[in-house]
């Protein structure tokens, strides 16, 4: 399979103003596709996208997925033959404060895309999964049939939304992809952010010439992909043509521990304070790996960015001296 075969197409992608939304429309321009961009802006910026505003191959529209009938509407005028739906609340936090928002912008949202498609003839849904969704399962690697244990309504709301599109899939004729991700780093990502991964507070805190925390010992580990890879992986499922409901965990299958990657940035930042390290946290998930060999085998995906360069790309485009 390849992402060239997405040449020509109309493909929506909401939450394009995201932070993988942004780097997946940006893929899909660079092959050819038309591309609708959707944000609320709850958490998406209009700064992601500013390297495309000549690009006239690219529509935005501000709007919020989960309402009404604004999405079903705007899908209807653009008539894409894909859906790239990424936009969520994507805060595990606030969705244990707010349950009610999570629910409606978890999974009333998703129901929004499948009517979306569902009426307006779109064949293909691609569905921004998480690896939260497996909780504290600790058989490891993680593969597609591990046990599902979320241990939070955000990671209860991924995987109540896999099974509405699952069922859509068999009943409308969908190709639906699921792509569960692991932990995603890259430009863009806002430290600033609820959801914002470790990258990039470690990063925020290393160039403001201040040391980072570890809640623990830091010999925990977790799965990092790099953003441009997860971007792939998403237009890849907008140009599958296999029919049903496939879930994909997206990763790379490498471990790496809080300590190791420390190290890594010090190689940037050698003036940076020691480490600290605080009381291990309730609830955090101390060793995070999956097993990627099923979206080797169907479609043809490998995370190729290594955590070095990845993490060089990362700095690059961040502006930091690399």
């Amino acid at each position: 399979m390849s992402i060239k075969n997405i040449a020509g197409k109309r493909v929506v992608v909401t939450g394009g103003a995201g932070f993988i939304g942004s780097h997946t429309c940006e893929l899909l321009l660079e092959q050819g596709a038309e591309v609708l961009a959707l944000d609320n802006l709850a958490t998406g910026h209009l700064a992601n996208l500013d390297h495309l505003k000549s690009v006239v191959s690219l529509r935005f529209e501000e709007l919020d997925v989960a309402t009404g009938n604004a999405l079903a509407n705007a899908v209807e005028s653009f008539k894409p033959e894909a859906i790239i739906h990424l936009a969520a609340l994507v805060s595990v936090q606030e969705s244990i404060v707010n349950p009610e928002l999570n629910f409606e912008r978890n999974v009333t949202a998703t129901q929004r895309v499948i009517e979306a498609a569902r009426t307006n003839n779109v064949s293909r849904l691609v569905f921004a999964s998480s690896a939260a969704i497996f909780g504290d399962n600790t058989e490891l690697p993680l593969n597609e049939s591990s046990d599902k244990r979320p241990l939070s309504p955000y990671g209860a709301a991924k995987l109540a939304s896999e099974y509405l599109l699952m069922g859509a899939a068999y009943s409308y004729n969908l190709t639906v992809t699921a792509n569960r991700y692991f932990n995603v780093y890259g430009p863009r990502q806002d430290p600033k952010s609820p959801y914002s991964g470790v990258m990039s507070i470690f990063l925020d805190r290393f160039r403001a010439g201040k040391g980072v925390t570890v809640y623990g010992d830091g010999q925990q580990t977790r799965d990092f992909i790099f953003v441009k890879d997860v971007a792939r992986m998403n237009v890849l499922g907008a140009a599958s043509a296999q029919a049903g409901f496939q879930p994909f965990n997206v990763c790379t299958g490498r471990s790496t521990s809080l300590l190791d990657l420390i190290a890594e940035f010090r190689k940037y930042f050698p003036d940076a304070p020691e480490t600290a390290f605080a009381e291990s946290r309730k609830g955090d998930i101390i060793h995070s790996l999956g097993d990627p060999s099923a979206a080797r085998n169907a479609m043809g995906f490998d995370a190729t960015t290594t955590l070095s360069e990845g993490l060089k790309q990362y700095l690059d485009g961040e502006g930091v001296a690399v």
